[in-house]
């Protein structure tokens, strides 16, 4: 069985009226990541293990492990029979409060509220979005129509989510894949950290668009990356539509075939 970063081979069985075949296929690999901070483990996700530098890095940003990328002295992956393990070394500052605030998480493709421990740790007023980002609907229609051609994984096997960081005029700009869909965030975000070209101020003037759901952590994720917009394919919960007010995040849901919904926050779309 052959296998890239994102995806392997599988021979399958295929039933077609009263036809029956064998075949090829292309699956979505998914596999273990474990994220260890200055020698100590803190998670294990599941994860489609590619773009894993760009995924231990949003990670470490979107849970404000550190607060920037430069707190990411290095970082190593490893790979074992088991899965992958991402080896970072933080700064001093940042694995004291780690330490401080140390709990036990794992992750899934379908993770909900990982890992925390009061009720109370779910109040995001103190976090807001300072961004005055207006976006035209014909943006949002033009980064939906485009939205599929910028998915070669899921093209490929059908079975991943995208995170797309989009331009005020509607323009996909970059756009990461994995099984879960808060992993594809956390891909996307660790990108934007990384990308020379890109000021961080400049986030706060363009959108994400994502190929699925919008929970309540996708909203953590574009909240405290200081991103004003969140466009969604699919429905919000009701937990993500509370934060997005809380945090004044615009958030969009069911964006497809040139209509979409505005749940919080209207004043940005014109």
């Amino acid at each position: 069985m052959a296998e890239s970063n994102g995806s392997q081979d599988q021979v399958i069985q295929v039933w077609s009226g009263d036809k029956s075949y064998e075949d090829q296929d292309q699956i979505a690999r998914e596999v273990a990541i474990a994220i260890v901070y200055n020698g100590i483990s803190h998670a294990v996700m599941m994860a489609t293990p590619c773009d894993l530098e760009a995924f231990a890095i949003g990670f470490s940003l979107t849970e404000q492990i550190v607060k920037s990328i430069d707190e990411i002295q290095n970082l190593e992956i490893d790979e074992q029979r088991l899965g992958f393990e991402i080896n970072l070394q933080i700064s001093n500052r940042s694995f004291t409060n780690l330490k401080e605030r140390r709990r036990n998480l794992m992750g899934r493709t379908g993770c909900g509220i990982c890992g925390l421990e009061s009720l109370e740790q779910l109040n995001f007023a103190n976090l807001q979005v300072s961004s005055n980002c207006e976006l035209s609907h014909l943006a949002i229609n033009s980064a939906v129509e485009k939205l599929r051609a910028y998915q070669p994984l899921k093209s490929l096997t059908g079975a991943v989510h995208g995170a797309a960081w989009c331009d005020r005029q509607g323009n996909i700009v970059n756009l990461l894949e994995d099984v879960g869909r808060h992993n594809a965030l956390d891909k996307l975000i660790g990108t934007l950290a990384g990308d020379n070209k890109l000021k961080q101020n400049e986030l706060a003037n363009g959108f994400l668009l994502i190929s699925s759901r919008a929970s309540y952590e996708m909203v953590q994720k574009t909240a405290i990356s200081n991103i004003p917009i969140l466009v969604a394919v699919s429905a919000p919960t009701s937990l993500a539509i509370r934060l997005a007010n809380e945090t004044d995040v615009t958030l969009v849901g069911f964006a497809r075939d040139g209509r979409h919904v505005c749940y919080t926050n209207s004043k940005r779309l014109k």
